[in-house]
């Protein structure tokens, strides 16, 4: 696992929570170790995403919602949502990592994933949120 697939494995994980409801980040993130003998640091960056994405949800949600315009989040495609959440987290929370390549590592995602209109979407929107004062 690399950064990229962590990254990816957690948009899975995200997407399945949007649908069979709140489980904790504790017993998401364990389920992604389950498969792997030793700890690598991908998974442990897996781990960390996970946890800090669903730790801090309700205030990411309500970053995007402040910067989505014209948008509810509720409205937003599941796959769109939550690559912006866990971006959002790390740009947000994860200093270590710099907001250029957290951007990046989330448009090639979306071009996977989503829509050609949703990369550009989620490329003004997590630009905005990196750009804002006062940013934690």
């Amino acid at each position: 696992m690399n950064r990229r697939q962590a990254r990816e494995y957690t948009l899975q994980v995200l997407f399945e929570r949007d649908f069979t409801g709140a489980l904790s980040p504790e017993a998401y993130s364990q389920r992604s170790l389950d498969s792997e003998s030793e700890k690598t640091d991908d998974s442990v960056f897996a781990e960390e995403l996970i946890k800090g994405t669903l730790n801090h949800l309700e205030e990411i949600d309500r970053v995007i919602q402040e910067s989505a315009e014209h948008w509810t989040i509720e409205r937003m495609p599941v796959v769109d949502r939550n690559i912006l959440r866990f971006s959002i987290y790390e740009i947000l929370y994860r200093k270590d990592i710099p907001s250029a390549v957290t951007i990046n590592e989330a448009l090639e995602i979306a071009k996977k994933y989503s829509s050609s209109e949703s990369v550009a979407f989620i490329n003004g929107l997590l630009d905005k949120v990196s750009r804002r004062d006062g940013a934690v």
